[in-house]
């Protein structure tokens, strides 16, 4: 028996690289059929396993340890409830431009409260720092000011200008990591320049919904040559929130996840409730306003684009 990680999925083969580095072509035991698992397939990328050894040098994966976190997205195959595209996902990087094109902010707050929800910590990465304007230097610094006031580490990078590249490389050592971000922030740009030897379709990591365009997604780890793994699959891109009732989506962000206790009410939802922590803050601009809008719009759903859809699914 020997334990290894899966970094390749065809939808009945699986890749896995065992602890002394070997690559085994895999298939998965019968019995795992039999557990209800209600997804396209019971093994994905990411997942560490147990396999055994057959004697044409192929394996049988016998075990699958628990997920810390996984990805998912609805499976086409109506008679599964989801496919399960990556799993132990380390850090997510999302990608935004203040210009060329502009990242709205409700896109980022919806991104960061699915990593929230989902435990994966998340670096925002503001590209094309060199074609800024003066007023739009201005706004990149406002909106750093507003993410690591929160907690969330900021770093500028420009790929033309081979600007704090390594800086993202040092955080990418040793983990597994995902980039995700609107089409033309530069994702691609940026991650062939990360390690040249990568041969990855990068415009389809997360570029693209895939929604009606591929009838299955399988994933597939590379190895980065300095150290840890990046996670190429079409799955990756905008991202929602499943399963969470809108009574508690403020615990998603934290600079009111830290406040709940200073609140009058126990159920406090932060909007029109008397003596509650938050809207002081808020009105003391300890609390953004555009964070605190966007939590509204998450709030009452006034984004029609499928926000509850959610691609980070819970251990």
């Amino acid at each position: 028996m020997k334990k290894g990680l899966v970094i390749k999925s065809t939808g009945s083969w699986f890749s896995v690289k065992i602890e002394n580095g070997g690559i085994v072509n895999c298939r998965i035991k019968g019995k795992f059929r039999l557990k209800g698992i209600r997804t396209t397939s019971p093994v994905t990328v990411g997942d560490f396993v147990l396999i055994e050894i057959q004697e044409d040098d192929n394996g049988i994966i016998v075990e699958i340890e628990d997920r810390k976190n996984y990805i998912i997205r609805k499976s086409v195959n109506l008679s599964k409830k989801s496919h399960i595209i990556a799993s132990n996902i380390d850090l997510a990087f999302l990608v935004v431009t203040i210009n060329h094109p502009k990242t709205y902010s409700n896109f980022i707050d919806r991104f960061l409260v699915s990593a929230e929800a989902y435990h994966i910590p998340t670096t925002i990465i503001f590209n094309k720092i060199d074609l800024l304007s003066e007023e739009e230097e201005l706004e990149l610094e406002e909106y750093i000011r507003i993410y690591s006031n929160i907690g969330y580490h900021c770093i500028k990078t420009s790929v033309e200008k081979n600007i704090n590249i390594e800086a993202v490389m040092d955080e990418m050592k040793g983990k597994t990591s995902v980039f995700s971000g609107n089409s033309g922030v530069g994702k691609s740009s940026l991650i062939n320049l990360i390690d040249s030897d990568m041969n990855i379709k990068t415009d389809d990591i997360s570029d693209s919904h895939n929604q009606g365009k591929h009838t299955t997604t399988f994933a597939e780890m590379h190895e980065l040559k300095f150290g840890g793994y990046i996670i190429d699959t079409p799955g990756i891109k905008g991202l929602g929130i499943v399963d969470i009732e809108k009574e508690v989506i403020h615990h998603y962000f934290p600079e009111m996840r830290k406040l709940m206790n200073e609140c009058k009410f126990n159920n406090c939802v932060h909007i029109n409730e008397p003596k509650c922590a938050v809207k002081v803050a808020l009105e003391s601009g300890n609390i953004s306003e555009s964070r605190y809008k966007n939590y509204l719009n998450l709030y009452y759903g006034d984004d029609e684009s499928g926000w509850r859809e959610s691609m980070f699914a819970p251990k």
